[in-house]
């Protein structure tokens, strides 16, 4: 079976010129391929494997299906954009997108892209001994991916909830920036290392502004003291 094989692609392009060589591009890579020409109709779809969005639709704005598509779903989502701004691209990623291709793109890099953010979801989702993890108030469930910081659930973006519990699992251990990039993104990341402090940030924000101390220069490390029990 090709890499692609049995992985479910939704496309969400009005432009016909541009959907229709990608779909068949797709097909020939193995995916199977479902378009949405409206921000409605991909709302309204099947669930998928990984969605293609772009951000020039013709009734709903490509952040709001977006952020929608993140309020009930993990699927990894990938946004085709024409603009250039990096802060645009940046709340993007903060409001859930896993990457994004700026238009013209080739079709290449779309599959790397694409192959490269399953691979993630795929090791991050994979059977692990360890089921639950504790550090200080924080209570990760890594079966469920279920958060709580001082006995409250919090809601955390995919992404985030990967940063997280890549700081978490080695507390008080400084990692830099090249790694966080590395095992929460991908060693092949094409963006601005901006994302990351992005989410910290926004962790920062729904756990406590002190959870993830900043080493100057270097990068970050989760800094409340572990509970004895550790991880379980």
């Amino acid at each position: 079976m090709r890499e692609g094989g049995d992985v479910r692609v939704l496309l969400v392009e009005d432009d016909p010129t541009i959907s229709e060589p990608l779909e068949a591009g797709l097909r020939r890579e193995g995916f199977d391929v479902e378009v949405a020409s409206t921000g409605a109709a991909a709302l309204a779809a099947d669930s998928a494997d990984l969605v293609l969005l772009d951000l020039g639709l013709p009734d709903l704005e490509g952040r709001v299906v977006c952020q929608q598509l993140r309020e009930v779903s993990g699927v990894p989502i990938i946004v085709v954009t024409a603009r250039g701004d990096e802060v645009d691209r940046v709340v993007l990623l903060e409001m859930g997108a896993d990457d994004y291709v700026v238009k013209p793109f080739g079709f290449r890099e779309l599959v790397a892209r694409i192959r490269a953010v399953l691979r993630r979801t795929s090791q991050i989702g994979a059977p692990t001994a360890v089921t639950t993890l504790e550090v200080g108030s924080l209570h990760l469930d890594l079966r469920s991916r279920t958060v709580e910081f001082g006995g409250a659930a919090v809601a955390l973006t995919p992404k985030e909830y990967d940063l997280l519990v890549c700081l978490a699992a080695d507390a008080g251990a400084v990692k830099t920036r090249e790694q966080l990039m590395r095992e929460v993104w991908d060693e092949n990341w094409w963006g601005s290392t901006k994302t990351l402090d992005v989410h910290v940030a926004s962790l920062r924000r729904k756990l406590s502004p002190d959870v993830i101390e900043t080493v100057r220069s270097v990068g970050y490390r989760f800094a409340a003291a572990p509970d004895a029990s550790g991880p379980s």
